[in-house]
């Protein structure tokens, strides 16, 4: 039987493509919906920190492959994240949470830089906080700062928001036969090379004992579904 968790405070890793739209890098409709989302969880009374990806706007990788140097590839990708963090916030205070974006990188014109205590203070004042930037550094997916972050400001769980319903067997796009997992170990995940997040993302929850949620966020009410005790996803622990 699947283990249930009792998830007090949790770190959100969404996708930067979930806020895009087909011609513009941001999509505020998108923003909003998601913002939504996150203001149905935050209500239930559970402490929440999100990471955001920038693939909406650019993949530091996929700059690489255009001739573009590594690091300042990745350096363009850790920008974007911090534009869609700056639009999710401005949704969220629209719907009156308090919300606070702190950043790896020095941007104090724009938001503050993330200090550990500074964002702990921050949770437990029952704010909202969105983690952009990254880690800082070239070479690690914004995956492995959602784990990073998860470990230091010990959420109960890291939920990786996704567009598909879990983890499955096999791609169910290219196969509809495909199923889906309900839970698997961290082991599973990195001997099978699941893909669902990097190898350094799952090894830091594995060595700290975060379980991972993998789920639809795409779906509305998932989120909340989640944290009121429903089996939705895939869980790795």
């Amino acid at each position: 039987m699947r283990r249930r968790l009792d998830v007090k405070r949790l770190l959100l890793k969404m996708s930067g493509e979930v806020l895009g739209g087909d011609e513009v890098s941001v999509e505020f409709n998108h923003v909003e919906k998601f913002a939504g989302e996150l203001k149905s969880a935050y209500d239930t009374g559970t402490e929440i920190a999100v990471v955001v990806g920038g693939g909406n706007i650019v993949r530091g990788y996929g700059m690489s492959r255009q001739g573009v140097e590594r690091v300042t590839g990745d350096s363009m990708g850790m920008l974007g994240t911090i534009i869609n963090a700056l639009a999710l916030q401005s949704a969220l205070e629209r719907l009156g949470v308090e919300t606070r974006v702190m950043t790896a990188i020095a941007m104090d014109e724009f938001a503050e830089p993330y200090i550990r205590r500074r964002a702990l203070n921050h949770i437990e004042k029952r704010r909202l906080v969105i983690l952009a930037g990254g880690t800082g550094n070239p070479f690690f997916t914004t995956d492995t700062a959602a784990a990073l972050r998860a470990a230091e400001i010990k959420a109960d769980a890291l939920f990786k928001g996704t567009k598909v319903d879990g983890i499955y067997c096999s791609d169910p796009v290219t196969n509809p036969d495909a199923k889906m997992i309900g839970e698997l170990s961290y082991l599973d995940v990195l001997k099978d090379e699941l893909g669902v997040m990097d190898a350094t993302a799952v090894t830091l929850c594995r060595e700290n004992g975060i379980p991972i949620i993998v789920f639809n966020f795409v779906k509305e009410g998932n989120l909340k579904r989640i944290l009121e005790g429903e089996n939705l996803g895939t869980i790795v622990c």
